[in-house]
C-alpha cells in the first residue's frame, strides 16, 4: 500500500477513474505481458486512479491466483504514481481471500462486489460488507449494484461501523436512491459514478455533487474519455451534447443489444485500436462482426 486510506479518497473523488479491461491471450489464459502494457499506457493520461480487475475487469471470471497476478502486476507498473484499487465480493470468505490477496501483493483499496446470485435482506447486505472490511486494513468502497443495493439507512449504519470505508460507487443509475444516500451519508464517503456507459448518466451525477464516475471506454477512447470528463468538470454544455450524441447514445444503444457488452464491447474496442486484450470469457460474449464494423465506425467518428 502506497496510499494512505484518505489520499484513496481524495483520489477517487476527484478525477477521471480508469478500469482497465484484463488480456487474454488465444488460449483465454491471463497475459501479463500484454496487460502490463496497457497500464503503462493507461497511466500516460489524465487519470486519478486505477481499478484493476473491476467489473470492466472481468473479477467475476478470474481465479485467485490469477487475480493475485493481476494486482501485483498493476502495482509494479503503476508504481506508486496513482492509486490501485481492486476488487472483492461474492461471498464473505471469498472476499476476505480476495482482499487479502489484494493487500499482499500491495494494492491501496477495494472495491467490494456485490454477493454472488442470492437476493439480500438490508441488515444482510451491511453485515457481509462489514465482515470483509473488518479483514483488511485498505479503505473499502462499497458497489451498490445487483442485489447487493444498500439503502440509506444501510449505507449510513455501514459507514458508522466500518471506518476504512471510504466511498459508494452507484450501479444502479437510481438518481433518487443515490441522492438520499448522498444528502444522508454526506461527506463521510466519497461518491462515484458506475453504471454501465456511466458517461450517459453524468449529468445527472453531478447534479447531486458526484463529481466523478468509473469509464469503460477510456480503454480505446482515452483522449475522448478526458475530454468529456474536463468538459462536464468545466461546465461546457456544447462538448459535453456533442460528444454524447455523437459518440454515447449510439454506443449505449449498441451496448444494450445483448446483456454483457457493457464488457465485451470495451474489448472489442480495444482491438480497434490495435490494443487487442483476448476475448472475454463465458458466459459473456463477444460482439458480431457487424457490431464490431457499428464500433470502428463510432471510433473513427471520434478521433
Amino acid at each position: 500500500m502506497t496510499f494512505s486510506n484518505q489520499a484513496v479518497k481524495r483520489a477517487v473523488g476527484d478525477g477521471l477513474l480508469s478500469f482497465p479491461i484484463t488480456d487474454f491471450d488465444e488460449q483465454g489464459r491471463f497475459d501479463e505481458a500484454s496487460y502490463r502494457e496497457r497500464l503503462a499506457w493507461f497511466i500516460g493520461h489524465d487519470i486519478s486512479a486505477v481499478f484493476v480487475a473491476g467489473g470492466t475487469g472481468e473479477f467475476f471470471n478470474l481465479s485467485l491466483d490469477e487475480f493475485r497476478r493481476v494486482v501485483k502486476a498493476a502495482v509494479e507498473v503503476v508504481d506508486g504514481k496513482l492509486p490501485v484499487i481492486a476488487s472483492a465480493g461474492l461471498s464473505v470468505e471469498t472476499g476476505k481471500a480476495f482482499a487479502k490477496a489484494a493487500e499482499e501483493a500491495g494494492a491501496d483499496g477495494i472495491l467490494l462486489m456485490p454477493p454472488y446470485l442470492t437476493e439480500c435482506p438490508q441488515d444482510g447486505l451491511v453485515e457481509y460488507a462489514k465482515q470483509i472490511c473488518d479483514s483488511t486494513s485498505l479503505a473499502m468502497i462499497y458497489y451498490n449494484r445487483g442485489n447487493g443495493i444498500l439503502n440509506a439507512e444501510s449505507a449510513q449504519t455501514l459507514a458508522d461501523q466500518c471506518s476504512n470505508l471510504v466511498g459508494l460507487k452507484d450501479g444502479k443509475g437510481d438518481i433518487q436512491l443515490l441522492n438520499k444516500i448522498v444528502k444522508t451519508v454526506g461527506d463521510r464517503l466519497v461518491y462515484v459514478g458506475g453504471v454501465p456507459t456511466a458517461e450517459i448518466f453524468a449529468e445527472a451525477y453531478l447534479s447531486i455533487g458526484v463529481n466523478t464516475y468509473s469509464s469503460a471506454v477510456f480503454n480505446f477512447v482515452p483522449d475522448m474519455a478526458v475530454t468529456f470528463y474536463k468538459a462536464l468538470r468545466n461546465g461546457d454544455s456544447a462538448t459535453v451534447k456533442r460528444i454524447t450524441n455523437d459518440f454515447f447514445i449510439p454506443f449505449v444503444d449498441l451496448r444494450d443489444r445483448k446483456a454483457g457488452y457493457a464488457v465485451s464491447l470495451i474489448k472489442a474496442g480495444a482491438a480497434i485500436i490495435g490494443r487487442p486484450a483476448g476475448n472475454v470469457r463465458a458466459p459473456l460474449e463477444m460482439p458480431s462482426n457487424a457490431e464490431v464494423e457499428h464500433l470502428k465506425d463510432l471510433v473513427q467518428r471520434c478521433s
